[in-house]
């Protein structure tokens, strides 16, 4: 059995609930837990961070640079 009566009585009440077949209930689940799933090789991605580090990029306060970006639309609406 892969499943016990009880798991599936409450997998059952669950699909209920939702107002979904079992098989609708499970594939909604099952797509939820892939999407939240982390994807990709994770030392892979450790990797392109640390080589984007030996990198200077220009920074400033975040508020600076958000006033610059608004000033920016305002330019740009401007003929």
């Amino acid at each position: 059995m892969v499943l016990s009566d009880e798991e599936l009585k409450a997998i059952r009440l669950a699909a209920q609930r939702a107002g979904l077949t079992v098989s609708e209930w499970a594939r909604t689940v099952l797509r939820e837990a892939r999407r939240v799933e982390p994807q990709g090789d994770a030392d892979r991605k450790l990797a392109a961070i640390r080589a984007a580090q030996r990198y200077a990029y220009p920074t400033a306060d975040i508020d600076q640079m958000l006033a610059e970006v608004e000033r920016g639309y305002g330019e740009a609406a401007e003929p």
